[in-house]
């Protein structure tokens, strides 16, 4: 079976175990690492615009040894003429032997892996998923936290489209003793079926509407930006554009030993006037990003097992009813579901309907 990493919540905690130690060795000594992928090629799919991730994956491939072919923008690519992402996948997986891709729509990491040879890695699908961010923060919070439970973390911003946010409560309500405080505008909430997954672990969670009430319960605050391009409407966006800003007023309400992580870019969601404030360790994050790509790409190309299972998928074919699932502009791809209890979950972008 390839491995795919599709959504990092189906690594088991020994494999996100093994990334994190080999992320911190190959921080400790990079040169025993540099030349790991020689001989390798990985395909950077980005059908939607990236600094970081696009970046901290070209050099963290790069840093390995290897090479980089790929795309930035899908209109420089045979998808400008109409190419269905099958295609795509078949054409770039026999050119390449690992990709990263990132698409504007929820479950086309999935679909891309079924039409794959060789590993495919999800590095954001729409408002769904960013499974690779999510292992930058675990890295990030290992380092800069010393541990991976017990914490009070605060996600504050955009909760309902943020796909790091959805991996990232996802992942770590696996871990024992974490609890989450969601800082949101009632428009703005995490989605039920990330609802469904906290209370399925037994995790405790508390909304709160300011960063203000919040600040002195946290250990981590996990900011977010409020993102323009998930809007239906320039005035949906304005609405909730510039709600939640962290300056220096509301971060001395905080502990001195709070940690604030941000996925970036920020628009202007924290002040830059705390920076230089140690707590604040976004631009550390960052590059802890690359060391976690470096191992995850190493790992894979060495074939690490991981299990993928989710149950029994079931063939529906009235199809999903996420207008923004992949499966309405790739028809092609089979209509595949899992049964739990009276709904059934799109075994791509995880959207439930009542049977």
């Amino acid at each position: 079976m390839l491995n795919h990493i599709i959504d990092l919540e189906l690594l088991s905690f020994s494999d996100l175990q093994e990334i994190i130690q080999l992320a911190g060795k190959i921080m400790k000594n990079p040169k025993k690492y540099s030349e790991a992928c020689k001989g390798k090629i990985l395909a950077t799919l980005f059908y939607e615009p990236s600094t970081r991730t696009q970046m901290s994956f070209q050099t963290a491939m790069l840093r390995l040894g290897g090479s980089v072919i790929g795309f930035d923008d899908p209109m420089n690519s045979s998808v400008a003429k109409g190419e269905s992402l099958k295609d795509t996948i078949k054409i770039m997986s026999g050119y390449a032997d690992i990709i990263a891709m990132r698409h504007p729509l929820e479950g086309s990491a999935k679909g891309a892996s079924l039409y794959s040879s060789v590993p495919v890695i999800n590095a954001g699908d729409g408002g769904h998923l960013h499974p690779t961010q999510t292992l930058t923060d675990v890295v990030t919070l290992h380092n800069e936290k010393g541990r991976l439970n017990h914490l009070n973390i605060g996600l504050c911003g955009d909760l309902k489209n943020g796909r790091t946010v959805h991996s990232l409560i996802k992942t770590m309500s696996h871990f024992e003793g974490n609890k989450f405080i969601l800082i949101s505008t009632p428009e703005l909430g995490v989605p039920k079926y990330i609802k469904d997954i906290m209370d399925e672990q037994g995790c405790e969670y508390v909304e709160i509407p300011t960063l203000q009430e919040a600040m002195p319960l946290l250990d981590v605050l996990y900011m977010t930006r409020i993102q323009r391009e998930r809007f239906a409407s320039e005035e949906e966006y304005l609405a909730q554009k510039g709600v939640f800003v962290l300056d220096a007023q509301k971060l001395s309400l905080g502990k001195e030993s709070l940690k604030v992580l941000h996925p970036l870019p920020r628009v202007d969601e924290i002040d830059v006037e705390v920076d230089d404030d140690p707590r604040c360790v976004y631009f550390k994050q960052a590059v802890y990003g690359m060391y976690a790509r470096m191992a995850l790409i190493l790992l894979t190309l060495e074939g690490a097992k991981y299990s993928y299972a989710k149950g029994k998928v079931i063939i529906d074919e009235t199809g999903c009813p996420n207008p923004k699932c992949i499966t309405h502009t790739e028809g092609y791809m089979p209509k595949e579901f899992r049964k739990k209890g009276n709904v059934l979950i799109c075994e791509y972008c995880d959207f439930q309907k009542e049977l």
